[in-house]
């Protein structure tokens, strides 16, 4: 069994039991109680370093126990946190795959504002990072066996905990002492596709040397085999959202749009695209006569027909009797992953006064994402040239009739291999310490912590461009031989290869212009915290002040190696550059509790906290953070609390030091006489010399420099809550919660549009001496060389919204029945793209994965043997569109959004005389489908579950 005995060190004296709970790095006290009667024993909340007694915070705190959150078929807590009202599923298992080196990872993101934005913490220390240049934690890699209770605390708490916290804080509260031995065996199958889980669990802990120390060790494993969206009925079918044939828009006399009401876009089933083919295809046109395009399809014998096209719509896309390519085969819902954590923790009393503690883990995980093989295309498609060797005689005659010398052969080239990447990380993590009381008013902490990930990452099958090229550009040779027809490509080992139907490439040829490509990196963390806390420093008429301060250094490192060819731009891959930064950063804090009034008219109590920060960083220089909150209980039964606070985010690794990298976009330069209309514009660019009737190529493609920006400065979050706590003593058990929170970020970090940089430029009336024009390059003729897209200080972010907490506690059927509601209102959630602006915003509230309301039910029970659980999760209608998206175009889609959505676990469990027990559970019950046509897998479908429904089964074995 988990639990946490009394020991030697642990009196029930308020200041010794400070000194306890800064093992977690957490202080500060009620100060009221601390004089009436030293066997009261507090307890930390999240939000303060100060003690308290039960939930009495100013700052709102969410708090769901460890068993509550893995009363589920989920293999890692992650993924049952992701599910709670407050955090979005920004970087959850089903979608993290979508980006670069991230599968695997479960991230988490408070209100929606970003993972960057959200610190997460253990035991109230900080962890280190698992995604190179960011300081976002996965948290698959917390040891699940001993997670006591997670304390989620809304809006800034910079001062109390350090930057990164401008959102909240998630605090992993581990259990302190681990005694007995516990074994768990959990199993999981879908009722859909070959999608399982496996789960084993190990924790094993002892008291020595007569109770004066504590020691314990925890091995888990879990695993979960992959899904593809072939592999469930709902999601097997392509579908395609394409142009309404009926769509009947107009223009008035001034160029301005008149919608009719119907939908420009409608969603179909059975549709795909027919303008890219694994078997090869290609499409001639009639220049003469201008009637259009005739594609053609290899057959997988290399012979060529004109492809069935059935019903075409736009974009390339084709329903009915068509020869489609059809994507949903290589969509993943459900990534293959597994993880072993090893963590060992203890203790000892080295007298009456001193503890020293210390825990270290290993976490290493694997992750696959299977994404599409590569692709060429349109402008990037391959030259077949007539005096190709492998061309068939249709395709020959073909040609001749047309006239052609060559095709532009398109092809998704899944016979040479889906583009696979595999992740492995190794995460290791040490924390040692010291705690105790230097003497009878004074308590201290020290401890230092050290922390690393490595990641390896392979991209399997990456093809090499040029050689792709040249290996498909085959010609006979004087003997009769096919060879490569690129000279220096055949001396350097070129083989020739047929592209024209599936499996027809030559496996050797293949194995010349495929590559694996081999990536690492590594994230280091050093962290060394001192910290004293004195419960009654001095008395007030209320009470004692509580006080609690100390320092902080830590030092962030991260190093990320892309493989060295890939980076050259080589390969499909897209070429990540190599990206190197560190930085280190001293902190002063502090925080008081100060007890105002007691035992007045309409005031029980009335307190005061304040916490100061102050951060010098060797990147941005000096940072300070500050948090006033007030505690008013008015009886025993009725508290209200507010805080108003100031947070900070210094710009992570990435944001500032990521290599600048080209790339490409497409613009509408503001100068040219098309576009130059406003006497700004004009003023403006004639500032640089370029007249007012200049013709430039007004709408181009142009060259972009992106990449992090050493001039950054740090975020700044306002936060106000505003909240109450209603625990009415005529029924007992019940505990009622309210909060109103509101996060404004000012200069927050983003990276900025090319177009948005012309226009703020030349739309500027201050001129063009901004920071927006000094990021574009002009050749000699005025058009356009070059816009740097760097990150920038620009934007502004807002949310505000209410979350509610039911408890409600009672004895019935033979035993204990608890239930709990969470939920909340997001009643904004606005981005300001440029805070100078603010007629630039886009409401996100009430759309895909943001949902108004929100909620989660659960409903338990405990009664002699018996245990059984029930848990509801709510998500309110959503619209695909935001309010914005909607004033410019009110009939987008015939689908604008998905309805309330329901979906329940269940579970019962029955523990036997000899320590054994089984519980068997369902998620998703009722298998709710996912709504619409998504798919579960992008930032905001993957609020829903894609699974279907799950049966899983657990095996525990527990002895004190």
């Amino acid at each position: 069994m988990l639990n946490n005995p009394s020991t030697s060190f642990k009196r029930k004296t308020l200041v010794h039991a400070v000194a306890a709970v800064l093992a977690t790095g957490a202080m500060s006290v009620s100060a009221q109680e601390a004089s009436q009667d030293d066997t009261v024993e507090k307890i930390q909340v999240s939000g303060t370093r100060i003690l308290r007694e039960g939930a009495i915070a100013p700052s709102p705190v969410t708090v769901i126990s460890g068993e509550d959150l893995l009363k589920s078929g989920a293999i890692n807590i992650g993924e049952a946190l992701n599910d709670l009202p407050a955090l979005a599923n920004t970087f959850s298992l089903a979608n993290a795959g979508n980006s670069i080196g991230t599968a695997g990872l479960n991230l988490l993101d408070l209100r929606g504002m970003g993972t960057a934005r959200t610190l997460v913490l253990v035991d109230g220390k900080r962890h280190v990072s698992a995604n190179p240049g960011t300081a976002s934690v996965d948290v698959n890699t917390i040891p699940t066996a001993w997670v006591e209770k997670v304390e989620i605390v809304t809006g800034g708490a910079s001062a109390v905990y350090g930057a990164d916290a401008v959102t909240g804080v998630v605090n992993f509260v581990l259990k302190k002492d681990i005694t007995g031995f516990d074994v768990s065996v959990s199993k999981g199958y879908a009722e859909e596709g070959p999608f399982d889980t496996d789960k084993f669990t190990l924790s094993y802990g002892t008291d020595f040397d007569n109770g004066r120390g504590n020691f314990g060790i925890a091995i888990s494993h879990s695993a979960q085999d992959g899904m593809n969206a072939k592999d469930r009925k709902q999601t097997a079918t392509p579908t395609a959202e394409v142009r309404n044939p009926a769509n009947g828009d107009s223009r008035d006399e001034n160029g301005a749009t008149i919608h009719d009401g119907i939908p420009d876009q409608i969603w179909i089933s059975d549709a795909a695209w027919y303008d890219d083919s694994i078997m090869g295809n290609f499409y001639t046109y009639d220049y003469v006569n201008y009637t259009g395009a005739t594609w053609y399809i290899f057959n997988p014998d290399g012979s060529v027909r004109q492809q069935q096209l059935g019903t075409t719509y736009n974009w390339g896309r084709c329903s009915g009797a068509c020869d489609q390519l059809d994507l949903n085969k290589y969509n993943e819902l459900q990534p293959t992953f597994k993880t072993l954590n090893i963590a060992l923790k203890g203790n000892y009393d080295i007298n009456d006064d001193m503890n020293v503690y210390g825990d270290v883990k290993f976490v290493r995980s694997e992750a696959d994402s299977i994404g599409q093989p590569s692709f060429f295309e349109y402008s990037s498609g391959i030259t077949i040239n007539r005096d190709n060797p492998f061309i068939h005689e249709s395709l020959g005659n073909l040609m001749d009739n047309e006239g052609l010398s060559s095709i532009n052969l398109h092809r998704f080239n899944e016979d040479i291999g889906r583009r696979f990447e595999e992740n492995t990380r190794e995460t290791t993590r040490a924390v040692v310490g010291l705690q105790g009381n230097l003497n009878d008013d004074w308590a201290f902490d020290l401890y230092a912590l050290y922390g690393k990930t490595e990641r390896e990452q392979i991209n399997y099958d990456n093809v090499i461009t040029d050689r792709f090229r040249q290996s498909a550009d085959a010609i006979y040779a004087q003997d009769g031989s096919i060879v490569c027809r690129d000279e220096e490509a055949r001396n350097a080992g070129c083989i020739p290869t047929s592209l024209f139907g599936f499996g027809n490439v030559d496996p050797n040829a293949a194995d010349w212009f495929t590559t694996d490509s081999f990536s690492n990196s590594k994230i280091q963390q050093t962290v060394v915290n001192f910290s004293v806390t004195n419960s009654g420093i001095f008395e007030l008429p209320a009470g004692y002040v509580g006080f609690a301060a100390g320092m902080e250094y830590r030092k962030e490192q991260s190093d990320d190696m892309p493989d060295p060819f890939a980076a050259t731009g080589a390969t499909f891959l897209t070429a990540i550059q190599e990206e190197h930064g560190e930085f280190d950063v001293t902190e002063l804090f502090m925080e008081s509790s100060i007890p105002l009034l007691s035992d007045v008219p309409l005031v029980r109590d009335l307190s005061l906290d304040v916490a100061f920060r102050y951060a010098d960083y060797s990147t941005i220089g000096g940072a300070l953070s500050w948090k006033v909150g007030a505690d008013w209980a008015v009886t025993d039964e009725l508290r209200f609390r507010t805080t108003v606070s100031e947070a900070i985010r210094a710009p992570n690794i990435s944001e500032l030091f990521a290599a600048k990298g080209q790339n490409f976009a497409f613009v509408d330069d503001p100068c040219d006489v098309e576009f130059n209309q406003s006497a700004t514009r004009l003023a403006n660019c004639g500032a640089q010399g370029i007249p007012a009737d200049a013709q430039i190529n007004p709408v181009s493609t142009i060259e972009l420099l992106t990449g992090g920006n050493p001039n950054l400065t740090e975020e700044e979050s306002t936060s106000y809550t505003v909240g109450m706590v209603y625990q009415p003593e005529f029924i007992e058990g019940l505990s009622l919660t309210i909060d109103y929170w509101d996060i404004t970020i000012d200069d927050a970090i983003t990276l900025v549009d090319a177009q948005d940089i012309l226009d703020k430029c030349y739309d500027s009336e201050a001129g063009i001496d901004n920071q927006f024009c000094a990021l574009i390059t002009r050749r000699a003729d005025n058009t356009i060389e070059l816009v740097e897209s760097t990150q920038q200080n620009v934007a502004k972010n807002e949310a505000q919204g209410v979350d509610i907490e039911v408890g409600y506690d009672f004895d019935a059927l033979g035993g204990r029945i608890s239930t709990k509601l969470i939920g909340t209102y997001l009643k904004s959630r606005k981005e300001f793209p440029f805070q100078i602006d603010p007629t630039q915003v886009i409401e996100n509230a009430g759309t895909l994965g943001e949902a108004e309301h929100q909620a989660n039910f659960l409903l338990g029970y405990k009664g002699d043997n018996w245990s059984a659980n029930w848990r509801t999760r709510y998500l309110g209608d959503v619209s695909r569109f935001t309010p914005q998206d909607l004033e410019r175009n009110p009939d987008p889609s015939n689908i604008m959004g998905y309805g309330s959505y329901f979906q329940t676990d269940v579970s019962i469990g029955y523990t036997f005389d000899n320590n054994l027990t089984l519980e068997l559970g369902v998620d998703n019950v009722f298998d709710r489908d996912l709504p619409g046509f998504v798919t579960g897998t992008g930032t905001g479908s993957a609020s829903y579950d894609n699974i279907g429904r799950l049966y899983y089964a657990t095996l525990t074995y527990s002895v004190e």
